[in-house]
């Protein structure tokens, strides 16, 4: 007979007493119902919640506005030692976790949410994946949540990522010790679009991404520093010149920087990517 599992471990606000005690009107608001969550299935679930405890994300996550729900792997693991990894198929270096062992914590993991991925789906952080972007948090932040896998060693068995029809999603071309890095700014930048995360969610529409270019430069007091003046236009107060300054600056930078974004936002748009070469 196998050893129960450990329950998983939620992070936040996550139930209301009844209480004789008279609730100060000041008092942080109650546990939002269907709040979305995140679960994250991971070897290390002291990493989390890590620096999504902390700022905006962290205030949201004490008030409710979303869940974090970590699943450690390894009481799932099998023997004596719970193993939860072994070598490769065909020889080569490193371990590889195994696929009843994945499976079993992913059983878990779904207990309590909807069967359609379009509502819940489940992701495996891996440098393979599709690139994460904008778009996509986007889409993960209007669903009910999200379960992530976080990978260690070689990676996954292939088997149990058929089997259950994972999504791969990558942060870039580069790899990591593990996955809960890449969880952790997947879900950062998934919750902080979501409904009074953010408290001023007219930022998320300004910012980088947010119309397919990058953000236009920003400036704050003092009016001079260092001998660099704040552009006069920003002090201007033409509320028209100044976001017709901003767009011309957002377009700017994005040709510079980042040709693949220009091109897209031209093709958007039906402009030729090589006009303005002075923008």
């Amino acid at each position: 007979m196998s050893d129960p599992v450990d329950p998983p471990k939620s992070h936040g606000r996550l139930s209301i007493k009844a209480s004789l005690k008279p609730r100060d009107l000041l008092e942080e608001p109650r546990v939002v119902r269907g709040a979305w969550t995140a679960k994250v299935i991971t070897l290390f679930p002291e990493a989390f919640p890590g620096t999504l405890g902390l700022s905006l994300t962290g205030k949201a996550l004490d008030f409710g506005l979303w869940r974090l729900e970590t699943i450690d792997l390894r009481p799932f693991g099998v023997g004596k030692h719970l193993n939860v990894d072994d070598t490769p198929a065909g020889g080569g270096a490193g371990m590889v976790l195994r696929p009843d062992v994945v499976d079993a914590a992913l059983a878990a993991a779904a207990e309590g949410t909807p069967a359609d991925r379009a509502r819940w789906p489940v992701i495996y952080l891996s440098p393979r994946g599709k690139p994460f972007d904008q778009a996509t948090a986007r889409r993960f932040a209007a669903c009910d949540g999200i379960t992530l896998l976080c990978g260690r060693f070689e990676g996954v068995d292939q088997r149990v990522l058929d089997h259950r029809g994972i999504e791969e999603v990558s942060l870039g071309d580069f790899v990591l010790t593990g996955g809960e890095i890449a969880a952790t700014a997947l879900i950062d930048a998934t919750v902080r679009l979501i409904p009074r995360v953010l408290g001023n969610q007219v930022s998320t529409e300004e910012e980088s991404f947010s119309e397919g270019l990058l953000e236009f430069p920003q400036y704050t007091r003092p009016t001079d520093w260092q001998g660099r003046a704040i552009p006069e236009v920003l002090q201007s107060g033409h509320h028209a010149n100044i976001a017709t300054w901003r767009k011309a600056m957002a377009e700017r930078l994005t040709k510079e920087r980042r040709p693949d974004l220009w091109r897209a936002y031209c093709a958007k748009h039906g402009r030729d990517p090589n006009e303005d070469q002075e923008l």
